[in-house]
């Protein structure tokens, strides 16, 4: 498993844009998948964006397609979410996670189950 500590969170207004940085511990970072979620208050965990082990694959939520762009530097263990044109219904806490895939090179998805490694989260919240 990989230890993983997201920052970046914070309070910005709506338009704006914000980076989330994930750090992963562990000499077998490149060995993940890499996945952000997202819980808003009240609600489930979602899917927001997945990268593979070495980043040519990447997978994103329909509500943030367009809007935020994954990317990893193995060199640093480290996950980014870029995020732009941010709304209110971005508010919630946002995760990474990370977990080996059965096929190399691809992206693991929604299902939680697959993870096996979750960060603390960080709150983001945009203001109207």
């Amino acid at each position: 498993q990989v230890q993983l500590v997201e920052s970046g969170g914070g309070l910005v207004q709506a338009g704006g844009s914000l980076r989330l940085s994930c750090a992963a511990s562990g000499r077998t970072f490149d060995r993940y998948a890499v996945s952000w979620f997202r819980q808003a208050p009240g609600k489930g965990r979602d899917f927001v964006a997945g990268i593979s082990r070495y980043g040519g694959s990447s997978l994103y939520g329909d509500s943030v397609k367009g809007r935020f762009t994954m990317s990893r530097d193995n060199a640093k263990n480290m996950i980014y979410l870029q995020m732009a044109s941010l709304k209110p219904e971005d508010t919630a806490v946002y995760y990474c996670a990370a977990g080996r895939a059965a096929v190399p090179g691809t992206v693991l998805g929604i299902e939680e189950g697959r993870y096996d490694s979750w960060g603390q989260g960080t709150q983001v919240t945009v203001s109207s």
